[in-house]
């Protein structure tokens, strides 16, 4: 199963990788690929996150950090739709 994150998604990583890089680059790069790897986790098991606070929609919480994914399981891929700070409030479309 392929893995493809929407435009939303992809501004979301750019935003917190900027965010974090302010006060410490190596660190950025370090939870971007962190978020990626449980990203990739889904290809083999898309069931894994919970289901989602918004219909059609599944989460998953991403390891020791306060990020959660926010994807859709179509037949032929799962679409990454956020990467949210669990601290924010959740976007109420997706």
């Amino acid at each position: 199963m392929k893995l493809r994150y929407t435009p939303r998604a992809k501004l979301d990583l750019a935003e917190i990788h900027d965010y974090i890089a302010q006060e410490n680059p190596q660190a950025a790069r370090r939870v971007i690929l962190l978020i990626r790897k449980a990203a990739e986790t889904l290809t083999q098991n898309p069931q894994i996150g919970r289901l989602g606070r918004i219909a059609g929609t599944r989460e998953l919480t991403v390891g020791r950090f306060p990020f959660m994914l926010a994807y859709r399981i179509e037949p032929e891929e799962i679409q990454v739709l956020a990467v949210v700070h669990t601290a924010r409030l959740w976007p109420e479309n997706l």
